[in-house]
């Protein structure tokens, strides 16, 4: 019996019986040392460096108890909470937390104006650079738009919708009453002409526009436009390459629009290519025009006597630095064809790895070119888009292949307009022509293109003079609109020299009004932002120590453009 007792003493004092009914007892502070208990003795936290406090240990008994309980089978025997299934019609109850509207965003009236307007300059300069335009609100700039007032009081009265006069279904008609019907009548009678009048059938008297020659269309082909796409898809910068003679007749407004509407996160720059045919203070005005829309660079492609290569290798180092998160970026050269996108590539790689020839459609496909280990460039063919240009624009431009064209003495005269006659008389050495017949007789007895019994061959010479536009041989330019006027009195801060345009080696002789003296513009400081042509280009040591860095793939980190001081402010940060 006393064995007994002390048993149930024992099992008193180990909490197992209980000698009265109703609810247990409390058990009162846990003495316990787990980790996952807030009342753990503070001498057990000697060893810990940073013990769990109770919000921490809350969470994570949170993360615990969040897991659905499931049997060996896999089936739920208990959700998780706030994820069970309820039987229908029963009303579900979202946990009365004030947390739920703590992280919403309220901006002001101003604040949201100056974002508007700040952002929305950003995003038409093409000097400044959105890097992460999915994290912005972008949508708010086009605020105004959405919430644009709809005039609908011009389109239907408020009489006819509203009010006694109301109708129920309303005419397509254009006029209100007979008396507006009678005066649409009488003034169309008036302006009508019967020679626009298409549904007419007219006599053509036997005489027909011959179709359009299919040389015309090159640079049309469904294959070429998908290699631009290509390209396009492909690179994180384009470069269009135009031609300094003739920069706004050798863009593309279509792919200009292109990418600002379909693609407005890849960077469009203008290189100014054969600078050497111009006078130098035309490609000062160019840039100066060309700048105020993207950012423009004048370049001479050559092997041996380039120029701007270093203002341009500098440019893509800071993309490639902008872009961070790439291994590498790709550079894709788009423009008209026989501008020489290919020569521009040459020119950087300081050696021939793509095709080049003064003809049109030399590139056939696209391909990949690599001038450093972060850098890429890629070639594309030549691209025209469908206009009204005529043939003779398309001939003059380069378009289109001399040996191709049928007829080539019609395409003369539009180029005596064009060039100087002195210039034609200097570099033929034929005076005195009253018309591009005449002009080409004499051409052909001068450089003895004969036929038999001494007639002279029209077609030869005319392709002769042809090739001669072509390559670059005539001296010619189009100057940009406004160029009597001063360019110091401008002051946009575009228009900063970033290049000493001294130092492009003009290869023809201009004489007359043609030659001027280069215009004093503001220069930037001698800091990191400027370019110095002497340390990459002009200098035979820099030539080398760059062609030698891009041959062997260096990084841009390892070649030390820091300390040459090619830093420059042509794109904003």
């Amino acid at each position: 019996m006393k064995f007994i007792l002390q048993e149930i003493e024992k099992a008193e004092e180990m909490g197992k019986v209980r000698s009265t009914s109703g609810p247990p007892r409390k058990q009162g502070v846990n003495k316990s040392g787990h980790s996952m208990n807030p009342d753990r003795p503070k001498d057990d936290l000697k060893g810990v460096a940073k013990p769990r406090t109770k919000s921490t240990i809350k969470r994570l008994q949170m993360y615990r108890n969040f897991k659905a309980k499931r049997d060996k089978t896999g089936k739920i025997l208990t959700p998780a909470p706030f994820q069970g299934r309820l039987p229908s019609g029963t009303r579900a109850r979202v946990e009365p937390n004030q947390k739920w509207f703590g992280n919403s965003r309220v901006v002001s009236q101003n604040a949201l104006q100056k974002f508007q307007t700040e952002l929305g300059a950003v995003m038409k300069n093409p000097y400044q650079i959105v890097m992460k335009p999915t994290s912005l609100p972008i949508t708010l700039l086009n605020e105004k738009a959405k919430n644009a007032r709809v005039h609908v009081l011009d389109t239907e009265s408020f009489g006819s919708v509203f009010g006694p006069k109301k109708t129920r279904k309303r005419p397509n008609l254009s006029v209100r009453d007979l008396g507006e019907l009678s005066e649409t009548v009488q003034k169309s009678s008036e302006e009508y002409k019967q020679e626009k009048d298409s549904n007419i059938v007219k006599d053509d008297e036997g005489v027909k526009d011959m179709p359009r020659d299919w040389v015309m269309a090159a640079g049309q082909s469904k294959r070429i436009w998908n290699e631009l796409y290509k390209v396009v898809d492909s690179s994180d910068v384009l470069l269009q390459v135009l031609d300094a003679r003739d920069p706004n007749g050798t863009r593309s407004p279509y792919l200009e629009k292109f990418l600002k509407t379909e693609k407005p996160h890849k960077h469009l720059i203008f290189i100014l290519n054969k600078v050497d045919l111009v006078p130098t203070w035309v490609t000062q005005r160019w840039i100066a025009v060309l700048s105020k829309e993207y950012p423009t660079v004048a370049f001479h492609a050559s092997l041996t006597h380039p120029f701007g290569k270093g203002t341009l290798i500098n440019l893509l180092r800071q993309f490639g630095k902008l872009h961070v998160d790439k291994k590498q970026i790709s550079v894709g050269f788009i423009g008209y064809p026989n501008v020489g996108k290919s020569s521009v590539i040459n020119t950087l790689r300081s050696k021939k790895v793509c095709k080049v020839a003064p003809i049109a459609g030399e590139t056939k496909v696209w391909q990949y070119i690599t001038l450093m280990r972060r850098i890429y460039l890629i070639d594309c063919p030549g691209v025209v888009y469908p206009s009204a240009e005529t043939d003779t624009e398309k001939v003059l431009k380069g378009v289109v292949r001399v040996e191709l064209v049928n007829n080539p003495e019609d395409y003369i005269a539009a180029i005596l307009e064009r060039v100087r006659p002195e210039y034609m008389a200097k570099t033929y050495k034929v005076s005195d022509w009253s018309n591009h017949q005449e002009f080409l007789e004499k051409l052909a007895f001068k450089s003895g293109k004969l036929l038999k019994k001494g007639e002279p061959d029209i077609s030869i010479v005319a392709r002769m003079v042809l090739n001669d536009w072509q390559r670059g041989k005539l001296p010619f330019y189009v100057a940009p609109d406004g160029y009597e006027q001063p360019l110091a009195g401008n002051k946009d801060e575009n228009l900063n020299v970033i290049q000493d345009l001294k130092k492009i080696k003009v290869g023809l002789d201009y004489a007359g009004d043609d030659v001027k003296e280069l215009e004093a513009v503001k220069e930037t400081n001698k800091s990191n932002s400027e370019i110095n042509e002497d340390d990459i280009n002009e200098t035979s040591n820099a030539t080398q120590s760059e062609d030698e860095a891009i041959s062997d793939e260096v990084d841009e980190s390892d070649s030390d453009s820091s300390d040459r001081n090619l830093e420059c402010d042509t794109i904003g940060r």
